[in-house]
């Protein structure tokens, strides 16, 4: 660089206490070249908290190391020379010694797949590095932006409780008053037991690192690579001249804009300007008029100045930092704010920033610089929209932003409203602030701005100005509502969609605003201001907030069991230190292979086209790549039938969907084979009919098979004589698995024999092993499947999974080469569909008292482009859709719609949660027609202890009214009830509900075949016993109840027995895992294969009753008796007639009841939950830490799919939600405040493994408990207004449908778009 001393050097780091050297290397793949494997690749966009490491920097200036938690996916390895890297493998491993953080994460049962776990672990570990004894608001908060799907987040919870100061007592003093604490009878681990946290134990920062740190000259560092240059400047003056020379190179800090859109959206930078511990950037000046922040200051450290500056200033003139504060304590997750600048915030200037229309309102400066001088410019809304004379020169650098204090008479609050309440983007922001001059209520200044209603921060400046002048009261908030609706206009087919929500909350915020500074004034001056009326201060309120508090009660385990007996004991997951000290190893892991190439596939851009031409010409001349597998190369095996319907690997010919497989690059390498597949060009020319949602799909009659029917008693007879008959319906969205490891596979040729080796994250191996096999024109035994644990599964990984890897190992056969596949999320969720949407019909004849006599309903889901398991799902839906209730006569059909979307398939529920959720809206609509509490129509309903199930099965319902009773109880419903109901009469505009809700989920897989289960158990001479079964580890602990079951069965300690990961080569014919039944089934085999063992070994240990196992199976062997065993179980009885409507399909019933209590923000449907009570009937627990986490991690994913996860596509048929920055699943700021897990004492010995049952999918309904609770206040909320017909909500409940169904003056004022005026942004489905 001119006139600056600088130097190209090699990149070095510490990472692992390790000197890492990249020579000659710049890579934006962040830190994962170091192949350190513990830190798991999640999003790629830093939004899951996966992948996060610590950052350790010192600071010469102040003498001071610094820590943070960051996303090693956004981290460019450039911007770490000279700073200290800590991932998982850094703080502790089996190999050494684990860390308190691991071991207790571990211990407190906060690990099920454990693919999240890492980043769990850094996260916490870095906030104990700064804060040994932390609050539990810093744990939470530090914990924001990591997402996990498995455990609900409760038992990692309860394992960052153990680290706080007064950890004891807070664990008692939040609900001392709200049980009898006797009653517990046991915790799920013991505190005693832990390591303590000793902070001078810690890993030391690298001398070398703080020797270069002092001594170093400050020089701009150049890093060349073959495509980019990245110059990071060390003093402004080499940063200015930077600038100068490349004026159009982005300035980077953090890499939290730039680097998402580099990945996602193909951005180019050939130089990149990364400023590196320049002063003048990071400072920060607070004087007598305003407090100066400079531009490179992170997040992090704005939130920790701004609560300084607060705390030293008086009140009045800390207003607009109070505001800023509040918005940062929700932006991003602690990784984001810790990258994140101030300057990169304001200058990136997105649409939904949350700390520009604050800024944009509160008479900010930008301070900036170049080589030709200083310059200021307001940032204003002419800076906001990039106007040519406000904004930045290509060679000008953001130094600071210069912050007025707020002044007496000047009020200023920041808003917004999101699909999650923290770590997502707002759906609709603002800012907002009034002056009035001393002791008047007469406005002098006014300024609103607005994010989320444009192409960038809108600032509504006409409105204010015809403002100037007016009072503060009603009349002005009147008339300010309409001004602003006129300036800030939203056409119906506005980019996000969600129009009216986003109409609505621009006056909404108004409102708020409007009585917020009513409230002060009334406050200032009592006398002159009228002050807010009661029942509208619940306005201002935040929702319910408080410390997460859980009570778990599990029945003792039998004295009668012998001592080292774990069955009923809470074993701590198999695998869950390993889980916590990254050692675990999944798909991805797996070190790579010689040669390895790597597979991408092209997908369609079209969701019904005939595919024109493919060009591969481009992407086949890139360096690296090695071929492109097509249709033609797969002629005669390019498809396999999948259940009943055969489905092509790959198409070019015609496509049905975006998302399908067209083709798969092979590249020397992941770079490569992405880069390719981008420049495959293929011309489409689109077909007709496009059909999408399930009503199109019925106009065009599109369904995949005749429809399924159930039908019992004489329903149309039943109509004639009932008091009240009712019609109504319910849409019920998808759900995306969002399981935290992507589809992987690895697929290994073996090089002789034609063998080939398969690693490859599934739910069902033999499916994999036969797709392979016929793809290959192999015999099934030159085929072997391997999976050591899947990160997270949920029904996604199975069938889209044998096409991909059938093509993957297509491609190694063909070359004789290693071939991974690892999908991005984004591609995952493009391909892989998920739960399929609902349309539910009813139509219910019901007498007075609320006695339902005849249903007819009518299921209708949307299947997509291929059948998968859309069949099955709607059979599952139908045997199960009356829940908990006898409906004496009832017809029940149901239909699987053929549409353009990526087929739907196998996810939790398996097609109950959302047929449960119809029969339970029609319950609640009944309810309301006859004037009776739900819960009284439930309870009439309900089944009464023997009965019979409309597929003529015998059900003896008894567990079912005691979870009900008990729930009831244990929720203090009537009084808590009551408590709703004064809430709600004294606040108008927050509103509280309460639902409790039954489940009755029935249990099989509806034929004996796919219930068989294998096993093999070898004892060897030393003792040592190892396991292998056919089920699949993928987080519920099946293997760790395999090994308690090997353990009771041959009467010996867990630490002799070991089992190895699941394998087509040990154990064939495998079923699929899942359904809840796979440690039922396993554990059966696994119990056969025991005992077979023991009867064999019987006379040798009557022999010498007291040996030891290494002595009987010296023994053993020395009079050639086999010590390994077979272990077979032939399935459950189980058959189902279609033509006849009756069967036994299922073998038990899972029980259960949920109280669930809500608060909603009826201004814009924010919604909180205050307290969940669940009651399981689990049998008797193999063991109750696993069944827990099961019941938990269930509940707060149909939490999810009710309330926040909503899937978008474009008119066009495209996945608008392709990540964690779109697709929002709950976080820790959404699970209950207060969680109470209740298991019902066995009373019913059965056929089962030890008399247990499979908890895997039932909880998941129990996440309507807070659909209804919701539904419930949103109901308060519409009587108070007068509003008493018929509610209709659909699921998701999500902040836009609760908001706009609390209809009132402000969702009256906005303006209505004419359906067929515009084509809107989404379709719904």
């Amino acid at each position: 660089l001119e006139h600056t001393e600088s130097y190209s050097l090699p990149l070095w780091f510490y990472s692992y206490s390790r000197k890492r050297i990249l020579e000659n290397t710049l890579s934006l793949t962040m830190l994962f070249p170091v192949r350190l494997t513990g830190t798991k690749y999640g999003c790629g966009t830093g939004g899951c908290g996966a992948c996060t490491v610590m950052i350790s920097r010192y600071n010469p200036t102040i003498k001071r190391i610094s820590h943070h938690a960051a996303n090693a996916c956004l981290i460019p390895i450039c911007s770490l020379y000279g700073a200290a890297v800590t991932t998982i493998e850094g703080i502790g491993s089996t190999k050494t010694r684990i860390h308190p953080v691991q071991e207790r994460i571990a211990k407190c049962h906060g690990t099920q797949c454990g693919f999240c776990t890492p980043g769990m672990v850094m996260s916490i570990y870095t906030l104990l590095r700064n804060h040994p004894e932390p609050s539990l608001e810093q744990l939470t908060d530090a914990l924001g932006g990591n997402l996990c799907r498995c455990t609900g987040y409760r038992p990692i919870i309860d394992a960052c409780k153990t680290f706080c100061k007064v950890s004891r007592k807070e664990y008692f003093f939040f609900f001392k008053d709200l049980i009898i604490l006797e009653r517990i009878s046991l915790k799920l681990f013991s505190e005693e037991e832990f390591l303590p946290l000793d902070p001078t134990q810690e890993l030391i920062f690298p001398p070398e690192l703080m020797i270069m740190a002092e001594k170093q000259p400050q020089r701009t560092r150049i890093f060349g690579g073959d495509r980019m240059t990245w110059i990071s400047p060390t003093t402004l003056t080499a940063l200015l001249e930077a600038k100068f020379k490349y004026p159009q190179a982005p300035v980077v800090m953090g890499n939290t804009s730039v680097g998402p859109e580099m990945k996602l959206k193909g951005v180019f930078h050939p130089v990149i300007i990364s400023p590196d511990g320049i002063e003048e950037l990071n400072f920060a000046n607070c004087s007598h008029n305003e407090l100066t922040l400079g531009a490179g200051l992170s997040l992090t450290q704005v939130k920790y100045i701004l609560g300084e500056v607060i705390q030293n200033l008086p009140e009045e003139k800390t207003r607009m930092y109070r505001a800023l504060l509040k918005h940062l304590r929700t932006l991003a997750g602690s990784q984001i704010r810790n990258m994140a600048s101030l300057g990169g915030h304001i200058v990136s200037r997105h649409l939904d920033s949350d700390l520009n229309p604050l800024l944009a309102v509160g008479n900010c400066t930008l301070n900036l610089l170049s080589k030709k001088g200083k310059r200021q410019v307001p940032l204003n809304e002419e800076f906001l929209r990039r106007c040519p004379s406000a904004d930045l020169k290509p060679e000008e650098i953001l130094i600071s932003v210069k912050i007025p204090h707020s002044r007496k008479w000047e009020f200023v609050s920041g808003f917004r409203q999101a699909q999650r309440q923290q770590n997502a983007l707002a759906v609709v922001n603002s800012g907002m602030r009034v002056f009035f001059g001393e002791g008047g209520d007469i406005i002098r200044e006014l300024s609103i701005s607005y994010g989320g209603v444009g192409p960038t921060t809108v600032c509504a400046k006409n409105s204010c100005r015809k403002l100037i002048g007016r009072p503060w009261n009603e009349e002005m908030l009147d008339v300010a509502c309409r001004l602003v609706l006129d300036e800030v206009t939203l056409p119906g087919s506005a980019p996000g969609g969600r129009v009216e929500f986003k109409r609505t909350l621009i006056v909404s915020f108004l409102f708020k605003f409007y009585l917020e500074v009513l409230q002060i004034l009334k406050r200032m001056d009592p006398v002159r201001s009228p002050g807010l009326a009661d029942k509208y201060e619940s306005a201002l309120e935040d929702l319910h907030s408080g410390h997460h508090c859980s009570t778990l009660k599990y029945e003792n385990v039998d004295s009668k069991n012998l001592p080292q007996d774990p069955i009923g004991q809470p074993i701590m997951h198999l695998s869950g230190i390993k889980h916590a000290t990254g050692e675990a190893i999944y798909c991805d892991d797996m070190p790579t292979v010689d040669r390895e190439l790597f597979l991408s596939f092209v997908t369609s851009s079209r969701a019904h086209a005939k595919i024109v031409s493919i060009d591969l010409s481009e992407a086949l001349s890139l360096p690296g790549v090695v071929d492109i597998v097509t249709e033609e190369h797969l002629r005669g095996v390019n498809s396999f039938c999948i259940l009943s319907e055969p489905e092509k690997l790959l198409r070019t010919e015609e496509v049905s969907c975006v998302g399908q497989l067209v083709c798969a690059v092979i590249a020397e390498s992941e770079v490569q084979a992405k880069q390719a597949a981008k420049r495959v060009k293929v011309v489409y020319q689109d077909l007709q009919p496009l059909i999408l949602t399930i009503e199109e799909a019925i106009q065009h009659n599109s369904f995949f098979e005749p429809e399924r029917k159930l039908e019992y008693g004489n329903v149309d007879e039943a109509f004639k004589v009932v008091d009240h008959i009712l019609e109504g319906e319910i849409h019920i969205g998808g759900q995306e698995h969002f399981y935290m490891e992507t589809q992987s596979m690895l697929v290994v040729p073996k090089g002789e024999d034609q063998e080939i080796d398969v690693y490859v994250s599934t739910q069902f191996p033999k499916y994999i092993q036969d797709i392979v096999a016929s793809t290959l024109k192999l015999p099934a035994n030159k085929v072997m499947c391997h999976v050591k644990r899947v990160g997270g599964a949920f029904g996604g990984k199975t069938y889209k999974t044998g096409i991909m890897a059938a093509i993957t190992a297509f491609a190694a056969n063909k070359h004789g080469r290693a071939v991974r596949c690892i999908l991005e999320r984004g591609e995952d969720m493009l391909i892989t569909g998920g739960r399929h949407p609902y349309l539910g019909k009813y139509k219910a004849g019901f007498m007075n008292d609320g006695r339902i006599l005849a249903l007819d309903m009518q299921h209708y889901s949307n299947g997509g482009a291929s059948l998968d398991e859309s069949l099955l799902v709607i059979e599952m839906g139908l045997l199960k859709m009356e829940n908990a209730y006898k409906f004496p006569n009832l017809r029940c059909r149901a239909w699987a719609c053929r549409t353009n979307f990526p087929s739907n398939t196998a996810l939790r529920g398996f097609g109950f949660p959302q047929a449960g959720l119809i029969t339970e809206s029609c319950i609640t609509e009944v309810a309301a027609r006859c004037g009776l509490a739900p819960e009284k129509v439930r309870m009439i309903n309900m089944y009464k202890e023997i009965d019979q199930t409309p597929y003529k099965q015998e059900i003896n319902a008894k567990n079912l009214i005691q979870c009900w009773k008990e729930c009831m109880d244990m929720s203090s419903y009537s009084l808590r009830k009551a408590a709703v109901e004064k809430f709600n009469s004294e606040n108008y505009w927050k509103k509280k509900g309460l639902a409790v809700v039954p489940l009755k989920f029935p249990v099989g897989l509806g034929s004996v075949a796919a219930g068989q289960a294998a096993a093999l158990v070898h004892i060897y001479l030393d003792g040592s016993v190892l396991v292998t079964h056919g089920g699949i580890e993928m987080g519920q602990g099946v293997h760790t109840k395999m090994i308690q079951v090997v353990s009771r069965e041959l009467r010996m300690p867990i630490s002799n027995i070991h089992l190895r990961g699941t394998s087509t080569e040990t154990v064939p014919n495998t079923n699929i895992s899942g359904g809840s039944v796979v440690a039922d089934l396993n554990g059966l085999a696994v119990k056969d294969a025991c005992q077979t063992l023991l009867k064999r070994l019987e006379p040798i240990i009557s022999k010498n009753p007291q040996g030891t196992w290494k002595d009987w199976a010296q023994a053993a062997f020395d009079e050639s008796i086999s010590l390994s065993a077979t272990g077979y179980f032939r399935g459950y009885e189980s058959n189902m007639s279609w033509e006849t409507g009756e069967g036994h399909p299922f073998e038990y019933f899972v029980y259960g009841a949920a109280c669930s209590e809500v608060e909603i923000d009826c201004l814009t449907g924010a919604h909180k939950n205050i307290r969940t009570d669940v009651v399981m009937d689990v049998g008797c627990s193999i063991n109750p830490a696993l069944d827990i986490g099961q019941i938990e991690g269930a509940f707060i994913q149909g939490m999810g799919l009710y309330t926040i996860e909503e899937l978008h596509y474009s008119p066009q048929g495209v996945l608008y939600t392709r990540g964690p920055n779109q697709y929002k699943i709950p976080a820790i700021c959404d699970i209950p405040t207060e969680l109470h897990i209740s298991l019902l004492p066995p009373s019913q010995s059965s056929n089962t493994l030890y008399s247990s049952k499979g908890l895997g999918e039932s909880g998941i309904f129990l996440g309507c408990s807070m659909f209804f609770a919701i539904h419930d206040a949103v109901n308060a909320a519409r009587q108070e207004r007068g509003l008493f017909g018929p509610l209709k909500l659909n699921s998701p409940l999500t902040p836009e449908k609760i908001r706009m169904a609390c209809e009132d003056k402000f969702t009256k004022m906005i303006p209505k778009d004419k359906p067929g005026s515009y084509v809107p942004w989404n379709v719904p489905i």
